[in-house]
Order: C-alpha cells, then structure tokens, then sequence
C-alpha cells in the first residue's frame, strides 16, 4: 500500500513562492513517476509537472513553465514543487500523484495515475 501527503500550501500574494512537499510512504519515489496535478473550483484536474522514475527528467504544462520546478529527493522519499512568481490563476487545491507504469514519459492525464494524496490548498490573492 502506498500513501502520499502532501503539505506546504498556504495563502501567498501574487508574486510570491511556495513549495509543496509530497511524502511517500509504502515505496520509495523512485520506483514512480511522480507528478503534480491542481484542481480550481469548477474546473478539471490539470497537469502542473511531472519527475520521471529514471533519470529525473523534468516536465511541465506551459502556463508553470519557467516558474515551477518539481524536484525529487530519494533519501527522503519526497518530491517536491518550488513554485514562484506565483499568480491568481495558480490558486487551485494541488495534488501529488505516483504511477507505477513504465511509460517513458509521464502521462499527463490524471486516469493514468496509479495513486493520490489528499491536496493542498494554494491561494494566491492578487
């Protein structure tokens, strides 16, 4: 069995930073591709960025690119997302995701995903 906790979310105003934290318990995250998804309010989950399992290959969606970096730290069993110049439209409930698939690159649709934290507010006032 496979948790992830997720913490670090917080009220920011906009051009601030935050990183989140993603803890994995059960496996280590370096069996996983490892993404971070975000869900607003009336809206779908979207991708923000993923880690692959080998080699920590990094991804991101366009509107994060340059402004986030998702980074892995095996000894901790813990990915993590450093978020800066953040903006309003950044405020959404963020979650971590693991997929133990053997994709060479990360999937990008939230099905593909094997496991889930619980979500960490972001708000981002203007």
């Amino acid at each position: 069995q496979v948790q992830l906790v997720e913490s670090g979310g917080g009220l920011v105003q906009a051009g601030g930073s935050l990183r989140l934290s993603c803890v994995a318990s059960g496996r280590t995250v370096s069996s996983y591709a490892m993404a971070w998804f975000r869900q607003a309010p009336g809206k779908e989950r979207e991708f923000v960025a993923a880690i692959r399992r080998d080699y920590s290959i990094t991804y991101y969606a366009d509107s994060v690119k340059g402004r986030f970096t998702i980074s892995r730290d095996n000894t901790k069993n813990t990915v993590y997302l450093q978020m800066n110049s953040l903006k309003p439209e950044d405020t959404a409930v963020y979650y971590c995701a693991g997929d133990m698939g053997t994709r060479a690159v990360p999937a990008r649709v939230p099905s593909l995903y094997d496991y889930w934290g619980q979500g960490t507010q972001v708000t981002v006032s203007s």
